[in-house]
């Protein structure tokens, strides 16, 4: 059995690596975002500087927090063999969940996964021990005060943060308005001196808390003299950064690099036992239980474990490795901080996340209170403000989601909110304080327009709700693991380590596919960062033609598998395409949404030519997926009653005109890859000829379910009602042939294509 717990110590320690990975990947959002959506430096710089604060705050941590290893748990009631299964359960549940989250894009915290791992393990463990007579109760078994202040922590966290990042954000941005260069000369040194003094404190009190190096003396030091330091730091940054400002040095850069290094030092100095606590616990009991244990892994108990653990110095510089490359090479962290970035984006884009009902309220009442605010406010306190949060001076780099004033107080507000918490000893997240002050500042920025707001609050909402979850979804899932492991024995822990690297590999297989999926929107993103409205509509228009291109070679294919699953009688395909037909309105409706912003990015001359025309073929892109989902709907129905299939008098003439519908869709597709416009009146004419056949087919099919034989009177029906949105949707693609003509060439006669 020795060898078998060796080899569970061993695995725990590659999901730790793999853990220090994917939990890097995840809170990368904490302390990247601000640089990276102010543009404050390249992205190769601001990585640097990030992998710095993380390795010194990894090499310089103690790596262990008490609650990995008696925070939870009282280990002086629990056998060697218990905190085995619940160590196991732990790293499999958090190497799951947390995989998960990167995959979908949602920041969550890895503190909150860890304890409600632990918790919902430990709790599962002591129902096993009552039920099998043991004579100790909850109180006896489980510490639960720590995951009640946790809890306690996120609701403050949230709440706290949300607000004073609302309430900072909008006095800065009155001081400094959003064309801020201009108002920098005198203002610039305060205002560094505030957030360099922040950023010091946040660094000293949070970030070095439990650094080697903080001694007890040296934190009594501090502590004694914390006003002293306050003050000297505040002088001593205020001169410089107005030295730094004469200097042509941009200071705002500099505050947010520095944001940057001490978030990222906190955050791998504190959270690293989120990571490798567990394993290191595991190890200790596993070096206990060899040296005294004479084999009773049932029966020997861990009360080594209330005891203080040291580290020792080559884990916490292997870790700070493996978080270094890991954050440099992840191409999920680059996901993760994307999702927060789009939520606050000054610009509108692309929307991450949907619609909601609870977000359409919030936004139709926060109208309601707005428009009641401006009929009490007077018109020259109106005007002021408006003055100041006029929209249009923002000064911000090329490609920048944000300016640099508000990267710098989502930094320096963030940090100096942790260090309040921690001084209170209230266990705030970093995940939980940089998300909300960073959507706080956006709000009070007016990032989040009439058009953008809805869909912004669900992402918050969601994102918010994605932690709640994960608390339910580490607790339930790490109690049913640890119960099939402690009445499986070590078969079902071999069967969990398999299953582990399977999902892992699958997990990574899927994000790889969902990345190469998603570069095709790189010339969406050009178009909305392009500031040259006038080279702007070429790009557009391509980007318009790949999209609507996708759309008519997908309406094809569903037309051919939809038509010939019918005749076949093929319910399987039907099922298949119903589904897919329903996605396929949300991806054209998205498309929209897309393709509309960027028209906002044209001169206002060429947006009132082309915007017709561009709604006029969308509107005929959403019509043609309408008839494809009522031929279909009819024709599953028909299928899945069993009912007659179609004669085959009928699937004769029926398959010509289907082979006519498909060369109309060739022939669409090759006018839309070539450009040449030249081709379309014949192709209008051709869908008129078209069009007349079928109505001959349809009215002679008419004339049968009138006088022919009631027994195919059903399905008579669904092939007339196919003719009719058949015939409906080859009108459509003769309108949207005009519309792209239009689109393409302004010149083009409207004789040529008038209707």
């Amino acid at each position: 059995m020795e060898i078998l717990f060796l080899c569970i110590i061993i695995f725990l320690f590659l999901l730790a690596i793999f853990d220090l990975s994917v939990g890097v990947s995840n809170d990368a959002v904490n302390f990247l975002n601000s640089a990276i959506g102010s543009k404050a430096a390249s992205f190769k710089r601001v990585l640097i500087v990030a992998s710095i604060g993380v390795f010194i705050g990894a090499a310089m941590s103690n790596g262990m927090m008490d609650i990995a290893r008696h925070g939870i748990f009282r280990p002086e009631h629990f056998s060697f063999y218990d905190l085995i299964c619940i160590f196991m359960a732990v790293m499999v549940t958090d190497i799951i969940l947390l995989d998960i989250f990167n995959s979908l894009g949602m920041p969550t915290s890895t503190t909150v996964s860890m304890v409600f791992e632990l918790l919902g393990a430990t709790f599962v463990v002591a129902l096993i021990k009552m039920t099998g007579g043991i004579d100790l109760g909850f109180n006896d078994l489980l510490n639960t005060e720590k995951a009640l202040s946790v809890i306690l922590g996120i609701f403050l966290s949230v709440a706290i943060a949300f607000f004073f990042g609302t309430v900072v954000q909008f006095i800065s941005r009155m001081i400094f308005s959003f064309n801020y260069k201009s108002r920098l000369k005198w203002k610039i040194g305060i205002f560094g001196g505030i957030c360099a003094t922040a950023i010091v404190y946040f660094l000293l009190i949070k970030g070095a808390k439990d650094l080697t190096f903080m001694t007890p003396d040296v934190k009594a030091l501090i502590n004694s003299n914390t006003g002293l330091v306050i003050v000297s730091c505040f002088v001593f940054f205020t001169v410089l950064m107005q030295l730094l400002y004469i200097c042509k040095v941009n200071v705002l850069k500099v505050i947010v690099l520095m944001g940057t290094f001490s978030l990222a030092m906190a955050f791998a100095g504190n959270d690293l036992v989120n990571f490798i606590g567990v394993p290191l616990s595991g190890l200790a009991s596993y070096q206990d239980y060899i040296a005294n244990g004479s084999g009773n892994a049932h029966g020997f108990l861990m009360d080594s474990l209330n005891g203080p653990a040291n580290t020792p110095v080559y884990f916490l510089i292997g870790a700070g490795v493996i978080m270094v490359v890991s954050l440099a090479t992840s191409k999920k962290a680059r996901n993760v901080t994307k999702t927060e970035i789009g939520l606050g984006s000054q610009m509108s884009g692309d929307e991450i996340f949907g619609s909601s009902r609870i977000a359409r309220r919030l936004v139709r009442w926060s109208i309601s209170f707005l428009a009641l605010i401006r009929r009490i406010m007077p018109l020259r306190v109106r005007r002021w403000f408006n003055r100041r949060f006029n929209v249009d001076e923002t000064v911000m780099d090329q490609g920048a989601a944000f300016d640099l004033i508000r990267g710098s107080v989502n930094l320096v507000l963030a940090g100096a909110l942790i260090a309040l918490g921690t001084s209170l000893k209230l266990p705030l997240s970093t995940t939980f304080v940089t998300f909300m002050v960073a959507m706080g500042t956006s709000l009070a920025d007016r990032a989040w327009g009439r058009e953008s707001a809805v869909f912004r609050i669900t992402g918050v909402i969601s994102v918010i709700g994605g932690w709640f979850i994960t608390a339910g979804a580490a607790f339930i899932g790490a109690g049913l693991i640890v119960a099939a492991m402690h009445y499986g024995g070590h078969w079902v822990m071999l069967l969990l380590a398999a299953l582990t690297i399977f999902i892992i590999i699958r997990s990574n297989i899927i994000f790889k596919k969902k990345v190469e999926s998603d570069n095709g929107d790189a010339l969406f993103q050009a178009i909305v960062t392009s500031r040259d409205k006038h080279q702007t509509w070429p790009l557009l228009m391509m980007y318009i033609t790949e999209q609507q291109q996708k759309f008519m070679a997908y309406a094809a294919e569903k037309y051919r598998d939809i038509t010939s699953a019918f005749i076949n009688e093929n319910a399987g395909v039907l099922g298949r395409a119903d589904s897919s037909l329903a996605k396929h309105k949300i991806t054209l409706k998205n498309a929209r949404r897309k393709e509309t912003l960027c028209l906002r990015h044209l001169t206002r001359e060429m947006a009132i030519e082309k915007s017709a025309w561009f709604y006029l073929s969308n509107n005929c892109c959403m019509g043609i997926l309408y008839n494809l989902r009522r031929i279909n709907e009819v024709c599953k129905d028909h299928v899945d009653n069993n009912f007659l299939p179609l004669p085959k008098c009928y699937i004769a003439e029926y398959e010509l005109i289907r082979t006519e519908i498909s060369s109309l869709f060739n022939d669409t597709l090759e006018i839309m890859q070539t450009g040449n416009t030249e081709a379309i009146a014949i192709l209008r004419r051709h869908c008129d000829e078209i069009k007349d056949k079928i109505s001959d087919t349809y009215h002679h099919a008419h004339d049968q379910l009138r006088d022919g034989d009631t027994s195919v009177v059903a399905v008579l029906y669904v092939y007339v009602n196919m003719l009719q949105e058949t015939q409906e949707m080859v009108s459509l693609l003769r309108k949207y042939l005009r519309a792209f003509a239009k689109l393409r060439d302004s010149e083009y006669s409207t004789r040529r294509v008038r209707d």
